[in-house]
């Protein structure tokens, strides 16, 4: 398969990141196979219009079921909210589109279960959008477990701050909205760390969380594009209904300890997505604020130079890197995307389950649910309950 082309639901945040890849991505990797951009789809035909013009799309719909229904459609991308995302996967499976959506990967467990089933059995290639996966620095880290050079691991640690909504006037978004969104920081932010760790260290074994919403009404949001709006102060409110931070331990199966934060409560922080892995052997941290870096500390290092080093994942060794620039010149948020996308067209190509799929997103969905039982019944949960 030397093409791929792509359906798209959804045009806003993550439409301009997906669509980016899909531009970029032959220029940069030409081994791979071309998606082309074929339909973009919207409810609403004067953004969808704008949309296609500004990104590059050659048609427009504004009704995904005629979207999936296409013959010239290979692969529908979901990055609609949350609420829309098992409808559609199910549909399009069934229509035999391979699928590419958005994480969290559902509202609930139930129904990423749905989705999983729905893909399986139509045999199409399934992926969620885990893209922090893909930078260079977290694949170094990556490959310094899997290679022992940490040792036996010890502890993950990690934490996603943001601080968009710390205003009490920042309106009711659809992002703070538990029927459309699902959760609140937990699934928003949580779901990215959750992955994280399950990449790198291996996969949960029990969970205890607590969670708090701090602004309980905030005024209706008038227009709303990314993670900005609109609102009047003086104008009615609406009650907020997800999390606006959340907090957990985790015990993993291999013994490994873990805390997780993840907060829109944070000044200061615009995307402190961060981890650090302790090991008997050396230590890793990563901050995606300075994503080109890899902190890294080894044991045996002579004491008199012992501490972390900053390692710039930009030499050409390091994962993507050697399709990019000279050592030293750094990529950005965009290129996790264009990473990503190269690992579902290969798939696609290859006849393979891309990692992450469908399969990755519903294991989270488990942990988040794990998390929000803990919670709520105040008390371990194991994974196995769920």
């Amino acid at each position: 398969m030397d093409q791929v082309k792509v359906g798209m639901i959804g045009y806003k945040f993550m439409g301009k990141a997906h669509s980016h890849a899909y531009k970029d991505l032959p220029m940069f990797f030409p081994e791979s196979p071309k998606p082309v951009m074929q339909a973009i789809c919207g409810r609403d035909p004067s953004g969808v219009e704008q949309a296609a013009a500004q990104f590059g799309w050659e048609s427009i719909e504004t009704d995904w079921r005629k979207l999936i229904q296409r013959d010239d459609i290979d692969l529908i991308d979901i990055n609609a909210p949350s609420n829309a995302h098992k409808e559609i996967a199910v549909e399009a499976a069934r229509a035999g589109k391979h699928l590419f959506c958005e994480k969290p990967l559902a509202l609930t467990l139930s129904d990423a279960r749905e989705m999983l089933d729905a893909a399986e059995a139509s045999g199409v290639k399934h992926m969620v959008g885990f893209n922090y996966r893909f930078a260079p620095a977290v694949q170094l880290a990556k490959k310094l477990v899997a290679d022992g050079r940490l040792g036996k691991l010890y502890h993950f640690r990690a934490s996603f701050l943001q601080d968009f909504i710390v205003d009490p006037n920042f309106p009711l978004v659809w992002r703070l909205q538990k029927d459309i969104a699902g959760s609140g920081s937990h699934g928003d932010l949580g779901a990215h760390l959750i992955d994280l760790a399950r990449f790198l260290v291996g996969e949960f074994h029990e969970v205890i969380g607590m969670s708090e919403t701090f602004i309980k009404e905030r005024p209706l949001a008038g227009e709303m594009s990314g993670l900005s709006a609109s609102g009047s102060s003086e104008g009615p409110k609406g009650e907020v209904t997800v999390d606006d931070a959340t907090l957990f331990l985790a015990r993993f199966d291999n013994g490994v300890l873990g805390s997780f934060e993840a907060s829109r409560f944070a000044p200061g922080h615009r995307c402190t997505n961060s981890f650090e892995i302790n090991g008997s052997k050396g230590s890793v941290k990563f901050d995606f604020e300075r994503m080109n870096e890899l902190q890294v500390y080894f044991t045996d290092d002579a004491e008199d130079v012992q501490g972390f080093r900053r390692v710039l994942a930009t030499d050409p060794s390091h994962a993507y890197m050697d399709a990019w620039w000279p050592p030293g010149h750094t990529i950005g948020f965009e290129h996790t995307f264009i990473h990503e996308t190269l690992e579902l067209l290969h798939a696609i190509r290859d006849n393979r389950q891309p990692v992450p799929n469908f399969r990755d997103g519903v294991q989270c969905q488990e942990v988040l649910e794990a998390v929000d039982k803990s919670i709520a019944e105040r008390r371990w949960v194991k994974i196995s309950e769920m």
